[in-house]
């Protein structure tokens, strides 16, 4: 990979989850309450993450969140592309409750507000959504989002619309991609990938095309260190074989964490400017449940 070609794929669509940590963050982790579940239902936990891109800040105006059950416990076929995970709602999931009697849509406990997602990167993230829902295979979540929605690029702000006024977003979730906790108590994290889900048309208006992966803690593993100078403005893209390609954005003492790595071979490259060398670091091993620690990484001109 080279550095010319992470630069062009960054800024291609113009781009671009503590500083303040979000305008609000919930209260860190209820999936570990010790409550009792009832019966006939479980406890589900979303939490929220960014794989980062270039802008200073981009907010998210989210009112609702919802999953779609089957209560019948049957599973769809999971053989689709992960690129076919996101999209938005065109009603083609609206009225799945009234076609299908096993088919229902429960709302979770929520904040309403403004996230800034580019505070949660490196490790960060905080709790979206949580509560008890009906028991049964967990197909979809949809996110409900406002008006509020902008982005701030040199200091400057600008608004971010959907495409076509479209308001909700839909979530494709694999029976088997949630992190059980204990039994009936699932948790999944939700990562937004700016780079690919703020597009600047050719008017120059910004319009958000979500593009939403999610990982787990327990199933998948991740990689950390620490890169300077800061001057170098160093750009980590994490690869494998298969191109799945995450990016991480250092904080300012040079600390970075990539999370939601399938267990394997990885490669490292960290793409700079300011005259100071591109470096790459090869055959990375990534295990499940772990955090692959690379240590300090110290760039020269």
């Amino acid at each position: 990979m080279k550095s010319a070609l992470l630069k062009r794929g960054l800024l291609a669509v113009s781009i671009p989850l503590l500083a303040a940590i979000l305008l609000y963050s919930c209260k860190k982790d209820q999936s570990s309450s010790a409550d009792p579940i009832p019966q006939h239902q479980q406890k589900v936990s979303l939490f929220l993450s960014d794989d980062p891109g270039l802008f200073d800040k981009v907010l998210l105006d989210i009112r609702k969140v919802e999953v779609l059950i089957d209560t019948c416990g049957k599973a769809d076929d999971d053989n689709w592309n992960d690129r076919d995970r996101c999209w938005w709602d065109e009603d083609r999931d609206h009225d799945r409750q009234g076609r299908d009697s096993c088919q229902v849509w429960d709302s979770l406990s929520i904040r309403p507000g403004v996230y800034d997602l580019l505070t949660l990167r490196n490790g960060a993230d905080t709790l979206l959504a949580g509560g008890l829902v009906r028991k049964g295979v967990m197909k979809r979540i949809r996110i409900t989002i406002g008006d509020n929605n902008s982005l701030v690029k040199n200091s400057v702000t600008y608004p971010v619309t959907s495409v076509a006024g479209q308001s909700k977003i839909i979530v494709r979730i694999r029976h088997n991609e949630w992190d059980e906790v204990s039994t009936d108590n699932l948790q999944l994290w939700l990562d937004f990938d700016i780079q690919r889900s703020i597009i600047r048309t050719w008017n120059g208006k910004f319009i958000l095309r979500p593009y939403i992966n999610v990982f787990t803690i327990l199933k998948m593993g991740s990689l950390s260190g620490r890169v300077t100078p800061w001057d170098a403005y160093p750009v980590i893209s994490v690869y494998n074989s298969n191109k799945d390609t995450l990016y991480a954005l250092p904080w300012r003492s040079g600390e970075f964490k990539v999370r939601g790595l399938k267990p394997g071979t990885w490669n490292v490259f960290v793409n700079t400017s300011n005259g100071y060398k591109d470096t790459t670091i090869a055959n990375v091993t990534v295990e499940r449940g772990r955090d692959t620690k690379l240590g300090d990484i110290k760039l020269h001109k």
